[in-house]
């Protein structure tokens, strides 16, 4: 399972697909193979860049049964929707199937701080232990998440164990984040995206990692270690 320790290169996977946009089934096996011979030491699929909106219910649960099947790394399930009801669904699907744990972004309506510490306490109480991210994309959701804003959701949330950090770029977040948690705050593993084009500069002030579908997971390693 997914906890706070987790740290390294998690690579966005695509989602393949044939000529006539159904789920390219026997791609996500060679797919998967690539990754894990570029040493990732995770996944993450059906995100944002993972276009999980094209898949159909069946589709969507037939790529987190291969790809878990087949990887030999936490993977992380990306189970963003509308309602809770999809989220939970979802969620138990990919947990079946032996995912390490999911990720949620906020939806686009939030506009406060209270919305959005509301939002993930109401999630929070939906998947109960089940681990979870929170994932931090502004530029794509049009939701501003305030560093004080992820510790209020952090200390609510037990099972919330990961950031993906994607603010743009966003370096003063991780420095304020690990400020806090080395005063006392729990500390939670922090990946970062934006094609890691940041990547040295987000280590340095505290990251634990990729998560970005940059091409070349090996590359990330390098930077990582």
């Amino acid at each position: 399972m997914l906890d706070e320790t987790a740290k390294g290169v998690f690579t966005i996977a695509a989602t393949p697909f044939l000529p006539d946009g159904a789920l390219d089934v026997q791609s996500l096996d060679t797919m998967t193979d690539f990754y894990m011979e570029k040493g990732a030491t995770g996944l993450t699929i059906l995100g944002i860049m993972g276009e999980a909106g094209k898949l159909s219910a069946s589709e969507s649960a037939t790529a987190i049964e291969r790809i878990c099947a087949r990887a030999d790394v936490p993977v992380i399930v990306g189970v963003s929707a509308p309602g809770f009801a999809q989220i939970e669904a979802t969620t138990q699907i990919a947990m079946d199937k032996g995912a390490a744990g999911v990720m949620v972004a906020p939806p686009s309506n939030l506009r406060t701080d209270a919305q959005i510490v509301g939002y993930y306490r109401t999630l929070g109480e939906r998947l109960g232990s089940i681990p979870w991210v929170i994932q931090d994309f502004p530029l794509v959701t049009n939701v501003q998440i305030d560093p004080n804003v992820i510790l209020k959701i952090v200390e609510d949330n037990p099972a919330c164990v990961m950031l993906k950090h994607e603010d743009w770029p966003g370096l003063e977040k991780i420095a304020a984040l690990r400020a806090a948690s080395d005063g006392g705050a729990r500390r939670i593993s922090i990946l970062c995206g934006n094609g890691g084009q940041f990547l040295l500069e987000e280590m340095i002030r505290g990251a634990d990692g990729a998560m970005t579908g940059f091409a070349y997971p090996e590359m990330m390693r390098d930077v990582v270690q």
